[in-house]
């Protein structure tokens, strides 16, 4: 008798331990429907995003990421996206109702995410992007589970804009990183104050300065040989991506404040036209001072510069002459 029952005690012991093990680590709504994140201890070495039968990927060479295995990643918004990956967390469920407004109705195409440690597949999911939560996103394992609003502990932006196929978003920003043996050439129009324009042609490492089509006399050839150093890096804050294209056309119909064509050695050329940019405060309008909107011929998007950035490169004329 003792026995039998020494045999049942040990039994429901073990049933509770495995009780205990099924299902003390299961997500309330089911783990195989909910698990978004990267388990700890994972290397991300490669994302890939598809959309519309489109498909963008990013990829870690060495300590550098590629896009679509050619172009150069901009490194901080790789480590941010591969932050969300690791760290995302259910914020809430969506009802079915909420999906069908939102998502459905709208006939809003998720993005398909796939993230490898080198060949092995560690997660897969869907990212429906909406402006219904501050987090910009509804994501799904797949496509018959349940839809969640995701988030990244500690960052309350919005990271389904994060999931982009735009290959310019991935980019540097960066307009010109030259050294000035590699400029042939720098013509700066500065088109509110023309007399301040100016000319360098940088040929076999002897520096010209001119102004409308003639040499000028006088100027320092230490001040161009700093100005053309400042060409190393010139970067630009980021895309005008949400900017109405009525907006863009009326902005690139206006008068340039500036207009600078920089050709290398190798002969490429990249023409930088910079706008005054237009500031809504306190329902008025003014010309902000910290910043420009700027374009060049390599794309149609409109980006936003600082004026800290740019100012090394939008010197005067008289900058090359002695006071």
């Amino acid at each position: 008798m003792n026995k039998i029952f020494l045999r049942s005690i040990l039994l429901i012991i073990a049933a509770g331990l495995l009780f205990l093990i099924l299902f003390s680590s299961r997500s309330p709504f089911g783990k195989n429907n909910s698990s978004f994140a990267t388990e700890s201890g994972k290397e991300i070495t490669r994302i890939e995003l598809g959309e519309n039968g489109k498909r963008l990927i990013l990829e870690k060479k060495g300590e550098d990421w590629l896009i679509n295995g050619k172009t150069e990643a901009r490194k901080s918004c790789v480590l941010f996206i591969v932050r969300i990956l690791k760290e995302i967390k259910i914020k809430s469920p969506v009802s079915p109702e909420l999906f069908k407004n939102e998502i459905v109705l709208k006939d809003i195409i998720p993005v398909k995410v796939k993230v490898y440690e080198k060949r092995r597949l560690l997660k897969s999911f869907l990212v429906y992007k909406t402006r219904s939560n501050t987090y910009g996103n509804f994501m799904k394992i797949r496509e018959s589970s349940k839809p969640f609003i995701v988030y990244v502990p500690g960052y309350d932006g919005d990271i389904g804009s994060e999931f982009t196929m735009n290959e310019l978003f991935w980019q540097p920003y960066t307009i010109f990183n030259l050294l000035p043996s590699e400029i042939a050439s720098v013509n700066l129009e500065n088109l509110s104050d023309t007399a301040s324009s100016f000319s360098i042609v940088n040929r076999n490492h002897h520096c010209y300065l001119s102004a409308d089509r003639f040499d000028l006399r006088g100027w320092d050839s230490t001040l161009v040989a700093r100005y053309l150093s400042y060409f190393v890096r010139i970067p630009f804050e980021s895309w005008a991506f949400d900017m109405v294209e009525a907006e863009k056309k009326r902005i690139e119909a206006q008068l340039p404040v500036y207009r600078i064509t920089v050709t290398t050695v190798s002969g490429r050329k990249t023409r930088l036209t910079l706008w005054a940019m237009i500031t809504d405060e306190n329902s008025a309008k003014r010309i902000d001072s910290d910043r420009l909107l700027g374009k060049t011929d390599e794309s149609n998007e409109l980006f936003i510069m600082r004026y800290f950035d740019i100012d090394p490169i939008i010197k005067k004329r008289s900058y090359f002459f002695p006071q």
